[in-house]
């Protein structure tokens, strides 16, 4: 039976990794798939991962309906086993009602990979449809650390390596912007809490003591 799949987790777990390892492992067998993506690292109309593989995919905007562009691809001849839509959590709700329909109506596999919740620790719209209306809900297993070497489990947004909580939901970024950029960074929970960033972590350890000390009463 054909599955809505929501592939899940933070920033730099290889998501974007997964789903080319899957357009690749399906093509080699000779399956045709459609890649959609939103506002990917690359630029417009790319699927790519931190480690540098990159494909072509079809840039899914605002007003992108994806049953609809499906049903015309394939009452012209088009081909289509299955879809791929990758930084999922940026489309809306309506969308992914989309994608679930392509599921039931078309008998397509969808794969959708997203973070499910964005820098304040809120579901992104998207992630919360898809969670809702998935077959299949997959945390990944690759662990992404923070700084501390605990598992990381939020997204923080960075401004010169500070930790920030307002703005808007949808700043498109990467883990290894420069300090001037905004950048995220994944954390643990107590960390994101604390809003301690490795470059704030770094600068604690650096501050002289603060507390008074008597030299001479630690001689003796």
């Amino acid at each position: 039976m054909p599955e809505l799949v929501f592939f899940s987790g933070t920033m730099d777990c290889g998501k974007s990794t997964l789903a080319l390892q899957i357009e690749h492992n399906r093509s080699a067998r000779g399956l045709q798939g459609m890649i959609f993506t939103r506002d990917d690292r690359a630029g417009e109309g790319k699927l790519s991962s931190r480690l540098g593989l990159v494909t072509d995919a079809i840039e899914a905007a605002d007003d992108f309906d994806f049953y609809a562009h499906l049903v015309d691809h394939l009452s012209q001849g088009g081909r289509a086993d299955y879809v791929i839509a990758d930084e999922a959590q940026f489309l809306a709700p309506d969308q992914i009602d989309q994608l679930a329909r392509v599921v039931d109506d078309l008998g397509l596999d969808v794969f959708a990979f997203g973070i499910t919740t964005d820098f304040r620790s809120k579901l992104f719209p998207g992630s919360q449809r898809l969670v809702e209306l998935a077959d299949r809900v997959e945390v990944l297993q690759v662990e992404a650390l923070c700084w501390c070497g605990a598992r990381a489990t939020h997204n923080a947004r960075t401004i010169g390596g500070e930790m920030v909580v307002e703005g808007a939901q949808v700043v498109v970024g990467d883990v290894n912007q420069s300090p001037d950029e905004v950048g995220y960074e994944v954390l643990c929970r107590r960390h994101h809490r604390r809003r301690t960033t490795a470059a704030t972590a770094r600068a604690g350890a650096l501050s002289p003591d603060v507390l008074p000390v008597d030299t001479a009463a630690a001689r003796v």
